[in-house]
């Protein structure tokens, strides 16, 4: 699948972002895949085109675009238990300033740049993303009712959203939990709570799956959980889409 280096126009500057989608000259359903808070790297680019693959055009931006481009951290190529309390303490303040303010901001640009796309078919499109990445995309898809069909998170904190963005979501969903994040009594507070806003959606807990099982080049990857979250998220954008 080819891939592009994107600047998207936000109110506070320029956001790098990665491209992938078919070469073959059509327009396709577009999805907005926000990353780990690790970013973009590799293994968000090797994502990026298997989803392409699938015909649809996949915009991955770069959250932290304040704090420079991608990469805005500096990664070993494996990230193993070792090097994650150093990786953490600098990427912990990034979070924090990433208010919903900004997060809000940011979604109205992204989506504007992935609509306007000549290469995105018309309509509705697309919003998932992994670890904090799926609680910007719930943020982006509550936000906008109306443009976002479908919402994917995936060892996400999407509780954190709160009851009220929750409650604002339209989208058809599927919330692939790790085991490790989420006790199946929270699951099912959670459940509740889309349950009342009269939503279609499944949210799940991935057995034996630690946060982070989707990335290849983390120790928490899970082969299972990352075919499993294939095809959950494939069916889901086939419905939506």
């Amino acid at each position: 699948m080819p891939t592009q280096s994107l600047q998207i126009p936000t109110a506070d500057g320029l956001a790098d972002a990665v491209a992938a989608f078919p070469g073959d000259g059509d327009r396709h359903p577009g999805v907005l895949m926000y990353p780990d808070g690790f970013g973009i790297r590799p293994v968000l680019r090797e994502m990026a085109r298997e989803l392409a693959g699938h015909g649809y055009f996949v915009l991955v931006p770069n959250p932290f675009y304040r704090h420079g481009p991608s990469p805005v951290l500096e990664l070993p190529e494996h990230i193993g238990e070792e090097a994650r309390p150093a990786i953490f303490a600098r990427l912990m303040p990034m979070i924090e300033a990433h208010t919903t303010d900004r997060i809000l901001r940011d979604a109205d640009a992204y989506l504007e740049f992935l609509t306007t796309r000549p290469e995105v078919a018309p309509g509705p499109v697309a919003t998932t993303g992994y670890c904090i990445g799926g609680l910007l995309a719930t943020h982006t898809a509550a936000a906008h009712p109306g443009r976002v069909a479908a919402l994917a998170g995936f060892h996400a904190p999407v509780g954190a959203a709160g009851p009220g963005s929750l409650q604002r979501l339209t989208a058809r969903i599927h919330f692939g939990h790790a085991e490790t994040d989420l006790t199946p009594e929270a699951l099912g507070v959670l459940n509740r709570t889309l349950d009342a806003a009269g939503l279609e959606y499944t949210s799940e807990i991935y057995p034996g799956t630690v946060h982070g099982f989707t990335m290849a080049d983390t120790d928490a990857f899970d082969p299972a959980g990352l075919r499993h979250h294939w095809d959950s998220l494939l069916a889901l954008l086939d419905r939506a889409l």
